[in-house]
């Protein structure tokens, strides 16, 4: 079975990103520029934001965090965001999420700049991608693209099945598999916990995505023999981090495998930065 190995492809990116990076700073005076919130201390969210932070600085990206406390109210909130939106040296706004219950994470959302919006969540950029135009796109479903290029796997012409719905990683994805070009043009299915014959659907798949928060819920006998499967999960249990699927069970199974950790995690950091350079050249390009 061939590992697609995101770690990998991710160092290679950021060497990439490195060098383009150096170059629009001597084209253009400065450098790219990310700004991370955090609001609260969740465990989770705070690895998350060192890992992209280190990862900025190995690609010559400019990156701040605000660190706020979980009490912070709706309106604080909003007027960073409105602060960070009209700083010239700021290419790209992060919102980590998730938000203390408090706060109303979508209207954060919508508060960033469509062009600053480096996660793609903004409902502009959404739009964008549901209707083919350029923007900024979502960052783990843009990584599990750029991995299968990287690998030179290519699902045109062949049937994709997205397991899971969410704005985030699902809905997303469907639509950019489904986009024509070389690297994409499948043929979608998007399944989620109310479809009844999930495990049908599953072994139908050449490509088989999957993203339902379930620790190890795709097994070996809804899959199909020479497959290609992407587990965007990622569950933390009592024997440690496992993905969606059950990797064991999928060795002699699947022709392809993202391992967790290891897989999309890496490749959705990356994306990040190449959108903020992204986002940089847009508006320098203004």
């Amino acid at each position: 079975m061939l590992i697609l190995d995101g770690k990998a492809a991710a160092a290679s990116l950021r060497q990439e990103l490195a060098g383009e990076v150096a170059a629009l700073e001597k084209q253009y005076g400065s450098r790219p520029g990310l700004a991370v919130i955090l609001v609260g201390q969740d465990p989770a969210s705070q690895v998350y934001v060192r890992n992209k932070e280190r990862a900025c600085h190995e690609a010559g990206i400019h990156s701040e965090a605000h660190r706020l406390p979980d009490t912070t109210p709706q309106d604080e909130l909003l007027a960073l965001i409105d602060s960070l939106n009209a700083r010239k040296d700021i290419h790209g706004i992060l919102l980590q999420l998730p938000l203390p219950k408090h706060l109303n994470s979508q209207l954060c959302l919508e508060r960033i700049h469509p062009e600053k919006d480096v996660d793609g969540f903004h409902p502009v950029n959404m739009g964008k991608l549901t209707l083919g135009l350029p923007g900024l796109r979502p960052c783990t479903p843009k990584g599990v693209m750029v991995l299968l290029e990287r690998y030179n796997l290519s699902p045109a012409g062949k049937k994709a099945v997205v397991v899971g719905r969410s704005n985030i990683v699902g809905k997303p994805l469907a639509l950019m598999l489904g986009a024509p070009g070389p690297f994409a043009n499948a043929t979608v299915t998007v399944c989620h916990s109310g479809t009844p014959n999930l495990t049908e659907v599953c072994r139908e798949a050449d490509f088989l995505f999957v993203a339902m928060g379930r620790p190890r819920c795709i097994t070996a006998d809804m899959v199909k023999a020479g497959a290609v499967v992407v587990d965007v999960g990622i569950n933390r249990t009592e024997d440690g981090l496992c993905g969606d699927c059950d990797y064991s069970g999928l060795m002699e199974k699947a022709a392809a495998m993202t391992p967790v950790p290891g897989g999309i995690g890496p490749m959705t950091i990356a994306m990040l930065l190449a959108n903020t350079v992204q986002a940089f050249q847009q508006q320098c390009a203004c």
